[in-house]
């Protein structure tokens, strides 16, 4: 009996042993994003690409031999609902965050991943503002807005001059910024658009909108805003018989596009960074995806480029401590999916570029030259 007892408290012991030594056997990390609502296209491209970058890096003994495990949060793209997710995070311990998706949810989630010692890296928010604030630990795996207005006012520019252009945004962070870029950039070419409007998110009737570009003989509708109501801007612009060209930036890399617009989309072009599944060290990770019928467009890659590159920089430290990885983030270059890159001293990522795209045939493709 006097056995039986020892072996008790051993195993109590050893139990005991296990509970303080559990909490450090895991590493938290998460992403956050629209997993819900009219975007939930992207969330779910961020989850894929967190869940796959998780399961490559635990597969291959984890980061500082501790296996990682996946929060995910859905923030709708609501800033109130963005800093709710953030806090939850805190509460679980997170170390690090890829996210989130739109701007107006990565800023004010920044300053609470700010204050308590939380990295963010979002695969997918442009605004400027995010790596403005001076926040050390806030970096992004995308560009930046006033690079991708640059790019899109020249490649304008360069196109269509002579023509009646119109720039349109629906007032959220990402959008107004991207807009506002892209005008800017027309702006210091000489050019200016004969239309500005904006127009309110998740409505199904855009025809008062249409109806004005239509009266004003707008050829060219540059859009700030995501694929849902672009996609329904360009199909009641052809139902009305307007063979207005479309363009507009990197929130349209969704087949859902497509999926509202139909043969109406063709021809829409849209900037984007250069397609990271064309890296040669991308090819395993897309193949796997492809195993399980799954295609990593949009920020799938990016996503697990951010993760990547948290876990790089954490084994270069010897610490998942955030001012450790911080620095290692500034100081180092990262071999991902992504390809090579760094961050420069604002958290920006210093070689992802902006390239045009063509919607044609249920997909989009990489123009050959701008």
């Amino acid at each position: 009996m006097s056995k039986f007892k020892i072996t008790l408290a051993a195993a109590a012991s050893a139990v005991a042993l296990l509970a303080a030594t559990g909490a450090h056997a895991e590493i938290v990390i998460a992403t956050a994003g629209p997993m819900t609502g009219p975007y939930a296209t992207f969330g779910e491209q961020m989850k894929m690409g967190a869940e796959m970058a998780v399961k490559d890096i635990n597969a291959k003994g984890g980061v500082l031999g501790e296996k990682l495990v996946l929060e995910i949060g859905d923030d709708a793209c609501d800033p109130k609902q963005a800093v709710a997710v953030a806090n939850q995070f805190v509460n679980k311990g997170v170390k690090l965050v890829a996210g989130h998706f739109c701007s107006g949810s990565s800023i004010p989630a920044s300053a609470v991943y700010n204050e308590e010692g939380i990295v963010q890296i979002s695969p997918a928010s442009t605004n400027p503002q995010l790596t403005e604030q001076g926040f050390k630990g806030v970096f992004r795996t995308c560009g930046r807005d006033d690079q991708q207005g640059l790019v899109a006012g020249e490649f304008i520019a360069n196109n269509f001059k002579d023509k009646k252009i119109a720039i349109v945004h629906d007032k959220q962070s990402y959008s107004k910024g991207l807009a506002d870029e892209t005008q800017k950039a027309l702006a210091a070419l000489g050019i200016t658009p004969t239309v500005t409007e904006t127009v309110t998110p998740g409505e199904k009737d855009y025809s008062a909108l249409v109806t004005k570009l239509k009266q004003a003989g707008v050829e060219v509708l540059y859009y700030g805003g995501y694929h849902t109501e672009a996609g329904l801007i360009v199909r009641q612009m052809r139902e009305q018989g307007m063979n207005t060209q479309l363009i507009s930036g990197d929130a349209l890399v969704s087949d859902e596009f497509w999926s509202i617009t139909g043969e109406a989309g063709a021809g829409t072009l849209m900037t984007f960074s250069p397609d990271p599944a064309k890296n040669p060290t991308a090819k395993p990770v897309v193949e796997a995806f492809e195993a399980i019928g799954y295609k990593p467009e949009g920020y799938t890659l990016y996503t697990y480029g951010a993760i990547q590159a948290w876990a790089i920089a954490a084994e270069k430290a010897g610490s998942a401590d955030f001012e450790k990885v911080t620095a290692a983030l500034n100081d180092g270059e990262f071999d991902t999916v992504l390809g090579t890159f760094g961050f420069d001293d604002k958290g920006d990522v210093t070689s992802p570029g902006y390239v045009f795209y063509k919607w044609e045939n249920g997909t989009y493709k990489e123009l050959a030259s701008n």
